[in-house]
């Protein structure tokens, strides 16, 4: 992508009104607009990490053997009512009526619909176990929306859900999106820890969220040290296998919200092993059990001819917060310094001098040859001056940049600069192009 035909409004200062540094770099990046309190259009370069976002838990839900399919933002009210949520989940959903004046919402979770979905079309135990998700926007009235994409009222997420047969089942299904979760965080570049939770208006007995730390986190969180030094599953994970003991090699340590903290079981760990921080939630996930089965009837026929209610579970991952949340864990005092994996360009590449032949000449080359081997490049061909250039993409945070000017040229070389090292060394260019070509 050329720089001179993109749309990216990046603005020097962010708002006064922009607490933390996630919300006031990706207003000064122009990432996000604000449309209304917690309500965000997400420009070109944030669509662009969203969606990488997406892919990589699309990735890593399919892996897993879930199932992807799309429901609706809007929700018939009466499904919620067979459920018991509809008074009882308080003023955070947003109530409505269409023409007709029937009672809708807009949906905040997809407990009830997916449970309807499956009553309708699953009736026998041979076909399960099943888990059905999708990545879907989502409205929350918080009182208080703040921080940005991290507390808003509209967001992305990813929320699968498990239909199984028993309990030992369904907690089968729960080990196996908990394996996959730390796998997808992981490609992210983030270390996310997973925690012992209150499972809130959700319900159930059993659930965890997945945290990571960061200064400006809403929640406190305690955890033993060793959490932090656990590598994820793995990518050649074996799903069908047991994984009991990849989900015990994470639960034996202590990690525990504000809510579950004990202190005294906290307090016997040894003072070099004891992290009291601030975190940030990316992931939730519940073993409910029957709770929305047995008042929606969402039974099947078992091995032995009867009926029995399915035995079920909920999975959520903010992908719309995840954006945020990568910023607060990995940004400098010159912007942010995105992982590879969710960038929204692999490379920045900056012509210093446009309209002198050779420049001109070395960087539709190296454009060409970068775009033809996979990467994803934003070629800044605009005229502005050298520090602005250097200042915008250290600000936007791609992980690499190439620098192309008139004295590197007729050596036939550029500068690479790692953007997370700040590390720069000059390259031929035929050594660029030859790794180029061989990476195709």
């Amino acid at each position: 992508m050329r720089l001179s035909k993109y749309f990216l409004p990046v603005a020097k200062e962010a708002p006064a009104d922009a607490a933390i540094v996630s919300h006031q770099l990706m207003l000064r990046t122009g990432m996000i607009r604000q449309n209304g309190a917690g309500i965000y259009s997400w420009l070109p370069l944030g669509y662009r990490v969203l969606k990488k976002i997406e892919q990589i838990v699309r990735e890593e839900m399919n892996r897993s053997g879930a199932v992807e399919m799309l429901m609706p933002t809007l929700q018939q009210a009466d499904l919620w009512r067979e459920s018991g949520r509809y008074e009882a989940y308080g003023k955070e959903m947003l109530r409505i009526q269409d023409r007709h004046e029937r009672d809708m919402l807009y949906g905040p979770t997809n407990e009830e619909l997916i449970t309807d979905v499956f009553r309708t079309y699953v009736k026998s135990y041979k076909q399960l176990p099943l888990n059905l998700y999708h990545q879907q926007w989502k409205f929350r009235d918080e009182v208080r929306p703040r921080f940005g994409v991290m507390r808003g009222r509209e967001f992305l997420m990813k929320d699968a859900y498990s239909f199984d047969l028993t309990e030992e089942g369904a907690r089968r299904a729960y080990r196996k999106m908990f394996c996959a979760y730390l796998n997808a965080f992981d490609r992210m570049g983030l270390t996310a820890i997973p925690m012992r939770a209150d499972t809130g208006p959700i319900g159930g007995d059993l659930s965890h969220e997945f945290i990571i730390l960061a200064e400006t986190g809403e929640s406190a969180v305690f955890c033993d040290k060793a959490l932090l030094d656990l590598p994820a599953p793995g990518l050649d994970l074996d799903f069908e296998a047991d994984l009991t003991p990849e989900v015990e090699k994470r639960t034996q340590f202590y990690a525990a919200t504000e809510e579950m903290h004990d202190a005294d079981a906290f307090g016997k760990l040894p003072a070099d092993r004891q992290v009291s921080a601030r975190g940030i939630e990316v992931g939730h996930i519940f073993y409910f059990g029957t709770k929305y089965s047995l008042p929606m009837n969402a039974v099947v026929q078992g091995p032995d001819g009867q009926m029995v209610p399915v035995q079920m579970g909920s999975y959520g991952i903010g992908v719309s917060r995840l954006v945020g949340a990568i910023i607060e864990a990995s940004h400098d005092e010159n912007g942010i310094v995105w992982p590879e994996a969710v960038s929204p360009f692999d490379v920045g590449l900056i012509n210093m001098r446009p309209g002198d032949e050779a420049c001109d000449k070395a960087c539709e080359t190296l454009y060409a040859a970068m775009t033809a081997a996979g990467r994803d490049v934003l070629y800044d061909d605009t005229e502005d001056r050298a520090g602005a250039k250097f200042a915008r993409m250290d600000l936007i945070g791609l992980p690499w940049q190439t620098t192309v000017g008139p004295r590197g040229v007729a050596e036939g070389k550029v500068e690479v600069k790692n953007r997370k090292t700040g590390e720069k060394h000059d390259v031929s260019i035929d050594d660029v192009l030859a790794q180029l070509k061989a990476a195709r």
